[in-house]
This record gives structure tokens, C-alpha cells and sequence, in this order.
């Protein structure tokens, strides 16, 4: 039994779908054809669902790299394979607005887990055929995205010190968000696969201008949107044996 997912080895399918908020998950599950619960400690919730014949764990792992590195460690311990994280971030590009998705292709490390691990110059990147499998059911749903290296940062209210915010729009990144980096590090270690989709709720650079709207009706839409395709690249992943 896993300490902090409460999950024993065998309990889960390979094929999973992480996401930070437990209510979240539940969505998510409801989603299925039919689910059960199957833990809920602390953050981490998990259920078990049915998606079009496939069986699809799914987890959630709270905000930020700590608390959700233990749980994607603890997924692994138990049996994960593939692990697609479904979440919001903030978009650093005029050209990507609020509801649209962002595929992570990769991440940059700022968070305060990785280096703890691995030398900062290991890569953390996500699998090609996970992205593939997860652009391919955007087209599908004719959802908007784009595909691009996320800043994964611990940091979400700024302080006294300059963020590299505009650092990483100047070097083209699409998004920032809070998890990817880990998933991926951790991912890359444990040899199995994982990829990310995230749903944009604002722009940080432009908050003051009221750009962050995280319950509005566009980001609404785009998030509901996004489970489906988590859902749908997960089923199909698994169909194919990947």
C-alpha cells in the first residue's frame, strides 16, 4: 500500500490520467462509461474508469512539483506505464487566448524538485508518441492548440525578486504552469511515458489588465473540452498497446 495514494500494486491500469484539483478527477470519471473510486487521501483522489472498452486510472496530484512528484512516483511504483496530465496554465503568447490548449513538448526545469534528482542539464521532454496521440484527438474535436516547450515554475504570486516571465515569452515559450517538468523528469528516470495538455485561463504578464479569468465561460468550455481529449488519447493509446 502506497503511503500517500493509499493504493496497492495491481490496483490501477497502466494508463493514466493525472490532474491537480480531486473535483477535477471526479469529472473526469464521470465522463466514463462507468467508474469507481478507488482511494482519496489528501489531495491524491483516484478513480477507475471505463472509456470506450478501456480501463483508465485517474489521479489527481495538487498544485505544484513537490506534492506531485509523490504522486507520480507512487503511480509508477503500482504500475503506471503512460501518464497524461491534464491541467490549466497561463499562456506567454499574444497569439494564445483563454479556453485554447497548449501540448507540452517539453518543459523548462524551474521547479525545486528536478535538480534534486538530476543534473539541470538533463532534458525534461515529453514522449513523442504520447503527443502525437493527444494532437491527434485535438484535430479530432477541432479543439485549438499549440504544440511548444512549457515553463514548469513553482512560483505562482510573484515577490521582491524579478520572475523570468518575459524571459521565456522573448524566447517563444507557449505556457507556464507548475507540474509538467516533474512528470517529465520523473518519467524519463523511471522509463515509462508521459505528456501533458493544459487549458490556458490567462496571461500572468497581463493580470493587472484582468487577463485571468479561471471560472469564466471560455476557460469553462476549454477545460470540459480538455478531459475529453485526455479521455480519448488515453482510450486510444490503450486500444493500441502503446
Amino acid at each position: 500500500m502506497t503511503p500517500h495514494l493509499k493504493l496497492g500494486e495491481g490496483s490501477i491500469s497502466p494508463y493514466v490520467l493525472v490532474c491537480g484539483d480531486p473535483a477535477r478527477a471526479e469529472s473526469i470519471a464521470k465522463l466514463c462509461e462507468k467508474y469507481e473510486e478507488l482511494a482519496y487521501n489528501r489531495e491524491y483522489r483516484t478513480f477507475l474508469g471505463t472509456y470506450k472498452g478501456q480501463k483508465i486510472t485517474i489521479t489527481s496530484h495538487g498544485v505544484g512539483s513537490a506534492g506531485a512528484s509523490i504522486c507520480f512516483e507512487e503511480l509508477i511504483k503500482i504500475g503506471a506505464k503512460v501518464i497524461v496530465r491534464v491541467g490549466t496554465c497561463g499562456s506567454l503568447q499574444d497569439g494564445l487566448g483563454q479556453g485554447d490548449h497548449i501540448i507540452a513538448t517539453g518543459a523548462v526545469r524551474e521547479d525545486g524538485v528536478t535538480p534534486l534528482l538530476v543534473p539541470v542539464g538533463y532534458p525534461a521532454i515529453s514522449d513523442a508518441e504520447v503527443c502525437l496521440a493527444i494532437e491527434k484527438a485535438c484535430k479530432d474535436l477541432k479543439a485549438p492548440y499549440q504544440r511548444g516547450i512549457m515553463l514548469t515554475s513553482d512560483l505562482f504570486y510573484p515577490g521582491v525578486l524579478p520572475s523570468s516571465l518575459e524571459l521565456y515569452s522573448k524566447a517563444g515559450v507557449p505556457g507556464v504552469e507548475m507540474e509538467c517538468s516533474a512528470l517529465f523528469v520523473i518519467a524519463s528516470l523511471r522509463k515509462i511515458r508521459a505528456g501533458a495538455i493544459a487549458t490556458i485561463d490567462g496571461n500572468p504578464l497581463k493580470w493587472d489588465e484582468g487577463n485571468y479569468d479561471p471560472h469564466g465561460e471560455k476557460v469553462t468550455l476549454g477545460k470540459k473540452r480538455m478531459l475529453q481529449i485526455g479521455l480519448e488519447a488515453m482510450s486510444a493509446m490503450s486500444a493500441a498497446g502503446l
